[in-house]
């Protein structure tokens, strides 16, 4: 690695910082719940009130684990299920079989309309590997490995925790930091010389309680603010803004002196 560097490693979160699929995933999840509401209204006459980006989407589901998503998002409407287990059918009333059915509208999107990159995103990957710093990706998403690979960018990583991972070891999901942390010790970098990007609330939140050298918010959902009250050491509208590898030194400079 470069000796001019002054970090070790940058590990990011997938969904809305590599790939444009944070949309794609909002987009699943309206289906669903909206699907599932409008039946507890048929069966049990409760009025049925939408599921909506900004309030419900982004404080309640953005960027946690699937079945803790379903469980905050129904917890917040006074639903009560049970959690059951990862194996029920879609169509099973469980915070789980709810999760399975909001990932298959998932995969149906992505087949119909593919994976797009975000190219500054891109860009400062491989700048990063060309200059030795070591690179890992934190997902929630349990379909980190397939999107990565349509990208053909699975291998640029030599640290992926994602939620198929996290499920093997335990791990606690976004607002808590393991996911990053677990990604830092596979790569053996410290987290204070070590920097996080993410998109969601609970994944600055997740940085900056895993105490790393740098948290970068990057707002694509016009949520500036709510980044920079997460925690967020900058926030941005997209990665070209950090100048790439050169800015970003001096950024993690700037908060590191």
């Amino acid at each position: 690695m470069s000796k001019n560097l002054s970090f070790d490693a940058v590990i990011f979160d997938m969904d809305g910082v590599i790939t444009k699929t944070a949309l794609t995933h909002a987009a699943a999840w309206k289906k669903m719940f909206d699907e599932y509401l409008k039946k507890r209204e048929a069966e049990h006459g409760e009025k049925f009130v939408e599921f909506t980006h900004a309030g419900d989407y982004l404080p309640f589901v953005d960027g946690k684990p699937r079945y803790k998503g379903v469980a905050d998002f129904l917890e917040s409407r006074g639903i009560e299920l049970p959690f059951g287990d990862p194996s029920d059918l879609p169509d099973a009333e469980t915070c789980c079989g709810l999760g399975n059915s909001k990932n298959d509208a998932f995969n149906e999107v992505l087949d119909k309309e593919g994976v797009e990159v975000y190219p500054s995103t891109v860009a400062l990957l491989d700048e990063l590997k060309k200059a030795g710093v070591k690179l890992g990706v934190a997902s929630s998403s349990k379909n980190c490995k397939p999107v990565l690979e349509r990208v053909d960018l699975l291998n640029v990583f030599e640290a992926r925790v994602d939620g198929v991972v996290s499920a093997e070891l335990g791990l606690h999901g976004k607002p808590e930091p393991d996911i990053f942390t677990t990604a830092c010790d596979i790569v053996k970098a410290d987290y204070a010389k070590s920097i996080v990007v993410e998109d969601a609330v609970s994944g600055v939140q997740a940085g900056v309680k895993g105490n790393f050298g740098l948290t970068i918010g990057i707002a694509r959902e016009n949520n500036i603010k709510e980044l920079e009250e997460a925690g967020a050491d900058i926030v941005v509208e997209d990665l070209e803004e950090i100048g790439g590898l050169e800015g970003l030194n001096k950024i993690f400079l700037r908060f590191n002196k």
